[in-house]
């Protein structure tokens, strides 16, 4: 399980390479934050290899949803596996997020 970020024309991205859970979901929110306090305001998380997320896992990432518009920016997701997809629907977290189907579309138009 890695976390590797990068940025795209002003957007903050955070690969996911493997499971969100219990186990390492700090690890991703440490490193959002750290860019957050830093001035970045656009987020891109790209769940290309990652196969499963837990609820601390959806924890986190509506924590770190709510933290990044309080400071004025916005979290997009992408890439989610038909899995991941459902269970966003299932919790009704796909009405919080703005998901798309790849990287390419959550960057046009932040």
């Amino acid at each position: 399980m890695s976390f590797h970020t990068s940025k795209n024309n002003g957007v903050v991205v955070v690969d996911v390479d493997g499971q969100l859970i219990v186990g390492n979901r700090q690890e991703l929110k440490q490193k959002v934050l750290d860019e957050l306090e830093g001035g970045e305001r656009k987020f891109l998380i790209d769940f290309s290899n990652t196969g499963y997320i837990d609820s601390s896992g959806l924890g986190v990432l509506v924590s770190l949803s709510k933290k990044i518009r309080e400071q004025g920016g916005e979290l997009r997701l992408a890439n989610l596996n038909e899995d991941l997809r459902t269970l966003f629907e299932l919790t009704k977290l796909d009405t919080l997020f703005n998901i798309a189907d790849t990287r390419e579309a959550a960057l046009t138009g932040f």
